[in-house]
């Protein structure tokens, strides 16, 4: 599956990893691209593993929110 979420306050590299760290901690996930100019992340998972919910749930809990 391929998901794009939109996350706020991705302002720095810092975010990029932090948020990179906890999508990739999901087990499923095939890769991740993160656009700072606008906010995106575009996320392609296995969804016998892992679903959208988790994922918004663990960028969440590292503090940031996903529209």
């Amino acid at each position: 599956m391929k998901t794009v979420l939109k996350v706020c306050d991705i302002r720095s590299a810092k975010d990029v990893v932090n948020i990179k760290k906890a999508i990739s901690d999901n087990e499923g996930i095939i890769a991740c691209q993160i656009e700072t100019k606008n906010g995106e992340v575009e996320i392609v998972y296995d969804n016998y593993f892992v679903d959208v919910d988790k994922i918004i749930e663990s960028i969440e809990n590292v503090g940031y929110t996903v529209i």
